[in-house]
């Protein structure tokens, strides 16, 4: 089995709108985690998961690139599901204008372990159906 996640979402917003969303923390916050984000080359920041109570970070982050309303992608350290060993992998958001909106791809590759995979895998579809909730209630 491959070790990558891929996903596509479409969304009636602008490129420029869902990019505010991969990129401002306090919307980010509001569909995924609470995070230190800032879209600066070499910025280490942190997502802290919503799952438990710690307060610790689910992934230890640094941003890798950045073109505006185009792409992003940041490393993703966490810890295995499987023996909490940590790993390093990469996440990249692309943003693909469309006559009615934005397509919005996922890759998240490095993964070491079929554990990680699917956890990860069924974290970013929660996360996905999350902001399309989202996005689905925001007045265009």
């Amino acid at each position: 089995m491959r070790k990558e996640i891929k996903k596509t979402w479409q969304f009636s917003q602008s490129p420029q709108e869902v990019w505010e969303y991969l990129t401002r923390p306090e919307l980010l916050e509001q569909w995924l985690m609470k995070t230190n984000f800032q879209p600066i080359v070499g910025y280490k920041f942190y997502f802290i998961g919503n799952c438990d109570d710690s307060g610790k970070a689910a992934a230890q982050c640094e941003v890798l690139e950045i073109k505006p309303y185009t792409q992003l992608s940041y490393s993703w350290q966490a810890n295995s599901v499987y023996d909490s060993m940590p790993f390093n992998s990469k996440v990249v958001w692309t943003l693909i204008p469309k006559e009615n909106g934005t397509e919005l791809q996922l890759v998240h590759t490095g993964f070491t372990g079929l554990d990680d995979v699917i956890a990860h895998n069924d974290g970013w579809t929660r996360i996905g159906n999350n902001i399309a909730a989202f996005f689905n209630t925001v007045k265009q």
